[in-house]
């Protein structure tokens, strides 16, 4: 994976939210089949927070939905109902973003992993996930 981070830039379907992340244009992504991301077809790479950035008024077009462990928050936009990033369980200290809501353009490559969210405790042990959201240096 490139070490050199870049800007990306990306949001919600009807552009109420917005935002910028700081992540290389090649990323790792992870499929993940949790009762949430199924439904959804989640497909999503994570940051650590502070590479994460809400741009405008984003924030009062977001809520906010859980479940389970209530660890994850699953967040939305109140207009559209599109989850451009989330708060992951697997990485409480990063930002999950949806690799559909990311603008084009700006990565270049996709390497995309399995995470087995109906056995949580066994991916999240197995699959190196919660290393995503440490800064690399």
């Amino acid at each position: 994976m490139d070490s050199e981070t870049m800007v990306h830039f990306g949001g919600c379907h009807c552009k109420n939210v917005r935002w910028k992340v700081y992540a290389p244009s090649s990323v790792v992504a992870w499929e993940c089949n949790c009762s949430d991301c199924y439904m959804r077809a989640n497909i999503h790479f994570i940051v650590p927070a502070e590479q994460f950035e809400l741009l405008e008024d984003s924030r009062k077009f977001l809520t906010i939905y859980t479940f389970g462990t209530h660890t994850a928050k699953h967040t939305f936009c109140k207009v559209c109902g599109i989850t451009s990033f989330y708060y992951p369980r697997s990485n409480p200290d990063g930002v999950a973003i949806t690799l559909r809501c990311v603008d084009p353009g700006t990565l270049t490559h996709v390497e995309i992993k399995k995470f087995d969210g109906r056995n949580w405790e066994s991916s999240y042990n197995g699959t190196g996930i919660s290393s995503c959201s440490k800064v690399q240096s």
